[in-house]
């Protein structure tokens, strides 16, 4: 269970008092307004500035190849004098006291061993009580998915007379996609183990499968917690494998259209070019067909009884819907890379992940991308080399590769300096606002992604959403943010009701009020951290006339913008 932190408030607050005078007051209050929009200015010139400067529940993990290759023990960040805070705003989804009492008591190299060989996610009670209620925890998903369809094959028959079935099933299609997205918000902001969650939203953003299509709206909470999730701290094949037997990946690529005599190219394409070797690697246009050829077949069936030995039907991965059609599927042998794959259903496919997750491409490409998420937007080739070096030595360990970055200089000398996308903005300030307050209502945070433009598994393209500065740093993202860091600032008394709240309990609705009320500038950590700030975060913070506006200040320094 995890343990939360003692209270660090001090007795008084360190603001500055507020003015007696009525007209010395509304002069004052002018003159804050003013100073609040200068201070917007100067804190998102800052972070343009910084940017410049930088451009040169219980789930289960698998088993990885920790036995084979495990974790050396290290006191790398001691030695290097590293400051704690500044390496949890990296680790994790953002430092705040509680996780900073975590890491203190461990050690910083303890604490980074810990989080890699991570098997399961320790939240607290009333939030893994919270997850364990929705449907998407309570019913199978095979079953869930054939009520699904049934539901929509009788709003189909009834189209154009009655459409109200159609516009229940498809409210049920966004209450699935809602829990997913809750659950995993959830889990980002509590869960002690934070570098798994980190690498479940990274994957997640890798493997991008988009809620905009079909019905994936429904599917894309078991694709987390079945293909992705489980292998985010394990194995690279085994996650390429998860991932690509799903139901969710084999609609959203089209392969499930991909049959003998009627290729669709679609999934091949993006497994060599976005899934592992990368855009330019060596592979050619008829290392793409020959790729569709083998995944010929592989698709869904709707319904769950066993079929009869002569239907032809070949059961892929633990997921029931996911077949391989052997009707459909092209028997010939092909060659991928100069490699034969001979014809043989099912296991021309694990032969085929093989020989990709064995290609130095891949481990380059990958390790870039673990590169760009956790260190710069411009890694070097030395570090993902040897990081790339380090993936092939041990078949694709995800926590190895992780490891040898982590001990890089490049690494250490990169904390502090890494923007955050919008995901990494919002958690990161409801953590340090709110730390040991459980929210019951993830509906204003899912409101402030959708407005900074980085709605949960929403990107439309299966490249996932950019990982570099400049496509999260503009003007009006920078005005945006503040615009969250305010209504942060001054409490979302929704977080702490819930979702169903019709808002007419006054004694709820008090209660929520009174929870929502952030304790950023009463925080010993908040205040120890910000005396790091540079001297212009400092003098603006200065310049707060309320708790409200101190807390705003503080969100939206570039400080804050950076991880």
């Amino acid at each position: 269970m995890l343990r939360f932190a003692q209270s660090t408030e001090p007795a008084q607050a360190h603001l500055p008092e507020m003015p007696s005078d009525p007209m010395r007051s509304s002069a004052r209050r002018l003159l804050k307004r003013s100073a609040l929009t200068m201070a917007v200015l100067l804190l998102a010139a800052c972070a343009s500035t910084e940017s410049n400067k930088v451009k040169g529940d219980q789930t289960q993990v698998s088993q990885s190849a920790e036995a084979a290759f495990p974790i050396a023990k290290t006191s790398y960040f001691a030695e290097a004098k590293v400051e704690p805070t500044i390496l949890l705003n990296r680790l994790t989804w953002g430092a705040n006291a509680s996780s900073l009492q975590q890491m203190n008591a461990l050690g910083m190299d303890a604490y980074l061993r810990q989080q890699l060989q991570a098997r399961s996610a320790q939240l607290p009670a009333a939030v893994q009580e919270q997850i364990a209620q929705m449907t998407i925890s309570q019913k199978p998903f095979e079953q869930m998915m054939l009520d699904l369809e049934a539901q929509r094959k009788a709003a189909a028959a009834v189209k154009g007379t009655d459409d109200s079935l159609n516009k229940a099933y498809q409210q049920e299609l966004t209450r699935m996609a809602r829990e997913a997205a809750t659950r995993s918000l959830l889990r980002y902001t509590y869960s002690s183990n934070q570098l798994l969650e980190q690498m479940d939203w990274f994957w997640m953003n890798h493997f991008n499968v988009s809620i905009r299509k079909e019905n994936l709206r429904a599917m894309v909470g078991d694709f987390d917690e079945r293909a992705i999730r489980p292998h985010a701290l394990g194995n690279f094949k085994d996650l390429l494998r998860a991932s690509l037997a799903h139901p969710a990946m084999l609609r959203y690529l089209d392969n499930e259209h991909n049959a003998v005599g009627k290729i669709n190219e679609n999934y091949a394409r993006e497994l060599m070019e976005l899934h592992t070797m990368g855009v330019g690697s060596g592979y050619t246009q008829a290392d793409v067909q020959e790729l569709a050829r083998v995944l010929t077949g592989i698709g869904m069936r709707w319904r769950l009884e066993k079929r009869r030995g002569n239907e032809g039907n070949l059961p892929l991965g633990p997921y029931q819907l996911a077949v391989m059609d052997t009707k459909r599927h092209d028997f010939g042998d092909k060659v991928i890379l100069g490699v034969t794959i001979k014809g043989s259903g099912p296991a021309e496919v694990e032969q085929v992940l093989d020989l990709l997750v064995r290609q130095p491409a891949t481990a380059r490409f990958i390790s870039k991308k673990m590169a760009l998420y956790f260190v710069s937007d411009t890694p070097s080739e030395a570090l993902v080399e040897q990081m790339a070096q380090r993936f092939l030595q041990t078949r694709g360990d995800i926590p190895s590769v992780l490891k040898t970055m982590f001990d890089s200089q490049e690494f250490i000398a990169s904390l502090g300096k890494k923007f955050k996308d919008p995901m990494h903005y919002v958690i990161s300030s409801v953590r340090m606002a709110y730390d040991d307050k459980l929210i019951v209502n993830t509906g204003p945070m899912l409101n402030w992604l959708n407005t900074l433009g980085q709605t949960p598994n929403g990107h439309l393209t299966p490249d996932g959403y950019p990982l570099n500065e400049v496509a999260w740093s503009s003007p009006a993202q920078m005005t945006s943010r503040f615009d969250v860091a305010k209504l942060i600032a001054r409490g979302a008394p929704n977080l702490f009701k819930p979702e169903s709240d019709d808002g007419k309990n006054e004694a709820l609705n008090q209660q929520a009020r009174e929870l929502a009320k952030p304790s950023l500038a009463q925080s010993t950590f908040v205040k120890q951290w910000s005396q790091q700030f540079s001297g212009n975060s400092r003098e603006a913070m200065s310049q707060a006339a309320s708790a409200q506006e101190w807390n705003a200040y503080f969100l939206s320094t570039p400080e804050m913008m950076r991880r």
